[in-house]
């Protein structure tokens, strides 16, 4: 289940502007959200480091525990570095593509437009956020939905990846080849996730 809340918020909690409200609230008031926020910058423990970046990777997807761990664990069958699997797993996902490609300003967004049925993969309309993306699918927003404002806005705001290719002109974009772990645009540091689920 996506998360629902307080954007702001959350992104306090986290350290990482999860909208760019939360970017702007975050430059004057760069602590925890809550009466005792500028106290709780105590030392955590290991299992607390790794709790809160696996926290921070799961929000920036928006997805749930469940997801994350089915992720995690099928990142872990596949030959190679489980953090790198798991990331270009996490980023295969239609919204996540979406968001790259500059169509869409944050994840919630992203989200949004793919189950109101805005996105269409190869010319054919998906309207499930999860669904996987591979560098042999073309993915487009619908001809009718190209005039929203805020893809508009988003798309003359962005700065796509270099693993994507993007046609801003024809709402159209793609993944050109798999992303190094270091080319994706996310704040988390992937060892420690990898050390929370290996326990």
């Amino acid at each position: 289940m996506s998360y629902c809340g307080p954007k702001v918020r959350l992104s306090r909690k986290l350290g990482v502007p999860m909208t760019p409200k939360a970017s702007l609230v975050m430059l004057h008031k760069p602590y925890g959200p809550g009466q005792h926020g500028q106290r709780r910058s105590g030392r955590k423990s290991d299992y607390g480091r790794q709790l809160l970046e696996k926290q921070r990777l799961k929000y920036q997807y928006n997805i749930s525990e469940r997801q994350l761990r089915n992720y995690y664990r099928e990142a872990n069958q596949i030959k190679g570095n489980t953090a790198d699997n798991l990331l270009r797993i996490l980023d295969s996902r239609l919204d996540a593509v979406i968001l790259r490609a500059g169509f869409a300003p944050t994840i919630y967004a992203a989200r949004q437009l793919v189950s109101h049925a805005h996105v269409l993969v190869n010319g054919k309309r998906v309207n499930f956020p999860s669904f996987r993306v591979d560098s042999s699918m073309e993915v487009s927003i619908k001809e009718k939905s190209r005039s929203i404002p805020f893809i508009q806005e988003a798309l003359q705001n962005s700065t796509p990846p270099a693993y994507m290719e993007v046609q801003a002109g024809e709402f159209k974009a793609r993944i050109a080849r798999a992303p190094e772990s270091e080319e994706i645009p996310i704040v988390c540091e992937i060892s420690q996730v990898i050390e929370y689920y290996s326990r």
